[in-house]
């Protein structure tokens, strides 16, 4: 990959880069839409990333070449702002926008991205370009921000100029990731802790619906607003409250079902979910795979009912499984209305559960399966 890429920004800008970077997706094994609630989340860097080769100019001109995409964005330092015609340069901007904000004098720069984190299949294809953008950004300028610093950087550049008000695990996993493990994370706090996951005999499926309906960004932005409504129904009555990480089913049961049954659900299941992250660490901890696996499935059964982020393409994934011994346990991942579903697979009967399933969903959905298996690696690294 290195060559490519190194042979590539020459073909594009007529010299080698200075910095070659690397920063992954991520899968999130159970805590899902717990981040934004200052819950934990158990996510981890995957072996699909982004690559982005860099150097700076001498003026300000930006100029940026997406391979894949076959298409090239130019702006200005000074003219650093969202732009509507083309979204995958607004990442980009977004993070270069984090620099100038800090009072940093920022300089021109060459970059040439190259990613393998399918776009739309819940992979965080955005906060890898994010986090890697930010890492040479910090390498190239002497910056000196730490891990977390940059974290919280990206975040903000997909809040700023995405429209997405993304929580922090999607980066943190991007950003922190070890191979072989799997990150117990306090979104509240940043705390975190690695938890071994070493799985024998069985694999991380991902079987992506190759669908990303229209409704995932609003509905994302809109389930955040109910999750803040409950816990402002509950404040008025709890002071100390200030996210769904401080309350409990009693609480939501006496102040927030007798005034909206709706916000009543989305809060139940965000609740509910972070109780499902403690009991999967302890599963984890014991090596009861079959344990964690039930809480999987459980997921996403509340993700599809209560929280409804779910789609037809989803539901169907794991509805087909569900039944399927050698399947220990599968959900929907991510923000929803589309993307990939999570499967702990028993690796012996991967070729025939993924030759009998895609069968089966390209008939009923007319639509292409794709499938990765997904190994746990590194977070952002220059290569």
């Amino acid at each position: 990959m290195k060559k490519k890429l190194e042979n590539e920004f020459v073909a594009e800008f007529g010299h080698l880069p200075e910095v070659i970077v690397r920063s992954p997706g991520r899968v999130n094994i159970i805590g899902e839409h717990a981040d934004y609630n200052n819950g934990f989340v158990l996510p981890a860097a995957i072996d699909k990333a982004a690559y982005i080769a860099l150097s700076l100019r001498e003026d300000d001109e930006i100029h940026l070449r997406a391979v894949d995409l076959k298409e090239n964005f130019a702006t200005t330092v000074s003219n650093i702002r969202p732009i509507e015609e083309v979204s995958w340069p607004n990442y980009i901007l977004g993070c270069a926008a984090q620099f100038v904000k800090k009072g940093v004098s920022l300089k021109g720069f060459n970059l040439l991205l190259s990613s393998d984190v399918p776009i739309g299949a819940g992979l965080s294809s955005s906060a890898a370009l994010e986090c890697a953008t930010v890492f040479a950004l910090n390498y190239l300028l002497h910056t000196g921000y730490n891990r977390i610093e940059m974290v919280s950087m990206a975040q903000k550049a997909e809040h700023e100029y995405a429209g997405v008000m993304c929580g922090i695990m999607d980066q943190f996993a991007s950003m922190m990731g070890k191979a072989s493990q799997v990150i117990k994370l306090d979104c509240r706090s940043l705390e975190y802790e690695y938890v071994p996951f070493k799985l024998d005999g069985i694999k991380i499926l991902l079987f992506n619906t190759n669908v990303k309906h229209s409704l995932a960004s609003t509905e994302y932005n809109t389930r955040r607003a109910e999750c803040t409504q409950a816990v402002e129904l509950i404040k008025s009555h709890y002071s100390n409250v200030s996210s769904l990480r401080d309350i409990t089913v009693e609480m939501l049961d006496e102040y927030v079902l007798p005034v909206n049954e709706l916000v009543y659900r989305r809060s139940r299941f965000v609740i509910d979910e972070m109780d499902r992250l403690t009991k999967v660490c302890s599963y984890l901890e014991k090596n009861d795979i079959a344990s964690m696996g039930e809480c999987m499935f459980e997921t996403h059964e509340g993700l599809s009912k209560q929280y409804e982020v779910s789609c037809k393409e989803l539901d169907f994934l794991v509805d087909y499984v569900k039944d399927k011994p050698e399947v220990l346990g599968a959900r929907m991942m991510g923000g929803g209305f589309g993307g990939c579903t999570i499967n702990l697979v028993e690796e012996n009967h991967i070729d025939r559960l993924t030759r009998d399933i895609k069968t089966a969903y390209e008939t009923a959905m007319n639509l292409p399966l794709d499938f990765y298996i997904a190994s746990i690696e590194n977070g952002t690294e220059i290569l």
